[in-house]
């Protein structure tokens, strides 16, 4: 729950949904998950970090706040610290929903992550993955021949 919430739930980006792109690349994200983000200024983040390929991040106003204090918290000499600030900044983009529950994908962010004509869009519980549907398919290969392991660390 975020501060002036007025709902007392907890609110969760749950699940997985395949949804097609149009012509100007707007995206629709799903009803439930839009009931909780309409009015807010999302983040699309580049995220290269999986050896399947970059996909995007959709950080909610809450998360890209916390994303930025992680970064804030590294030690200024520690060179990787200005590396996260450049890439973040330069490899993301303010995104509103329009009146139907859409975004438009930047175009230069959906290239280099591969989007096209259609993406899955993942919860990740405080924030949304949308990735080109071939690379999710090597993440949810890779996840699984780890699930077992990782899961044994929540026991």
């Amino acid at each position: 729950m975020q501060p002036g919430d007025n709902n007392p739930q907890p609110f969760y980006f749950n699940s997985c949904f395949t949804h097609g792109l149009d012509e100007k690349r707007r995206l629709q994200i799903p009803y439930r998950w839009k009931a909780k983000l309409e009015g807010e200024e999302l983040t699309v983040v580049l995220w290269p970090k999986h050896r399947a390929g970059a996909c995007l991040r959709l950080l909610p106003p809450a998360q890209m706040a916390k994303l930025k204090s992680d970064i804030d918290a590294l030690p200024n000499t520690d060179e990787s610290k200005v590396v996260l600030k450049r890439f973040i900044g330069s490899e993301s983009a303010q995104v509103p929903l329009d009146k139907v529950g859409r975004i438009c994908l930047p175009e230069e962010l959906a290239r280099k992550a591969g989007i096209t004509d259609t993406a899955v869009l993942v919860g990740l519980l405080d924030r949304i993955e949308i990735w080109n549907p071939e690379r999710y398919e090597q993440v949810k290969i890779a996840d699984s021949a780890v699930a077992g392991q990782v899961f044994a660390l929540m026991e």
